[in-house]
């Protein structure tokens, strides 16, 4: 099992320590000390006031921050929580991913999903209707470019001759793409293009505001999974090669005095029995001390202990 975290920026407005330059390499050198395996940053350019006074938050620009975050770690993995792929150009994407993918010895995760807030994606000029169809030809597109030269290609929204866009990434064949959302539709595209599933913690009201599946147990998460290595099989694909994170139901915060890690730590087992390869640990966004020994926390009573 490994783990990964999102900077956390959890409220608006959030706190000032978290988005210095130091505060984010101090809390991606404690991660990465830890034994923490990922890091990442939300995704959210232009959310509205109306979003962030009911429960919404900010956000750093994902490739900025994790090119800084990069630049003061050497194992980390950067895994943007999550990149919304039809708010851009794919080919602008592409060219993000692999700078990152190169100046981080090959350290970069493409997560990505769809998107759900209207009045983002009406601020950027994008099609809320269309995001879906954007989504897949982008995830096309990016393949495509990070695998190939001189191509070509002919899309709904997206058209090009002769591009070959160099540095290529350095892992091979590509930074792998995982694919977020809790439905057979977000299942079946991480069958076809990606190499990893993300889906989130969802009970019911949230998953109607996101547009998504409820995903509030185990079980739940556990028909998605059988769901997803049905679907790989169908096209051939090897199932043992497609990571799955999510987060540990059990044994409550560990950023919070009564964290269990017991029962934590059997929480773990469960997940991965189901196939789970990468768990989310939460992190408090209140004040960059509270964030260091959370993590140490976390080190010492989970990871030490596996």
């Amino acid at each position: 099992m490994r783990f990964t975290v999102t900077h956390p920026m959890h409220s608006h407005p959030y706190n000032p320590e978290l988005i210095t330059g130091a505060g984010i390499a101090t809390v991606a050198a404690a991660a990465e000390q830890a034994g923490l395996h990922g890091f990442g940053f939300t995704d959210h350019p232009a959310p509205s006031e109306r979003w962030l006074q009911a429960g919404g938050h900010d956000a750093l620009d994902p490739f900025v921050a994790l090119g800084y975050a990069a630049a003061r770690t050497t194992t980390l993995r950067l895994i943007p929580n999550i990149v919304v792929l039809p708010y851009r150009n794919p080919f602008v994407v592409a060219k993000s991913g692999a700078t990152l993918d190169v100046l981080s010895g090959g350290r970069f995760t493409l997560a990505v999903g769809v998107g759900y807030l209207r009045k983002e994606f009406a601020a950027l000029g994008v099609d809320y209707d269309e995001r879906a169809a954007l989504f897949e030809e982008a995830l096309d597109v990016i393949r495509t470019v990070w695998t190939s030269d001189d191509i070509s290609y002919e899309g709904r929204h997206f058209t090009a001759r002769g591009i070959t866009a160099h540095p290529r990434p350095v892992s091979h064949p590509h930074p792998p793409i995982w694919v977020g959302g809790n439905t057979t539709t977000a299942r079946q595209r991480v069958a076809q293009y990606g190499d990893g599933w993300c889906p989130f913690p969802a009970p019911a009201g949230l998953a109607r505001t996101a547009g998504t599946a409820s995903i509030d147990s185990v079980d739940k998460l556990a028909a998605g999974i059988d769901d997803l290595r049905r679907r790989c099989e169908s096209l051939g694909r090897d199932w043992s090669t497609v990571d799955v994170t999510f987060t540990n139901f059990d044994g409550g915060n560990p950023a919070t005095d009564d964290f269990n890690a017991d029962a934590y730590l059997a929480g773990l087992e469960k997940l991965a029995a189901l196939g789970v390869t990468w768990t989310t640990v939460h992190l408090p966004g209140d004040s960059l001390t509270h964030i260091l020994e959370t993590i140490d926390r976390f080190r010492s009573s989970v990871i030490d202990v596996i």
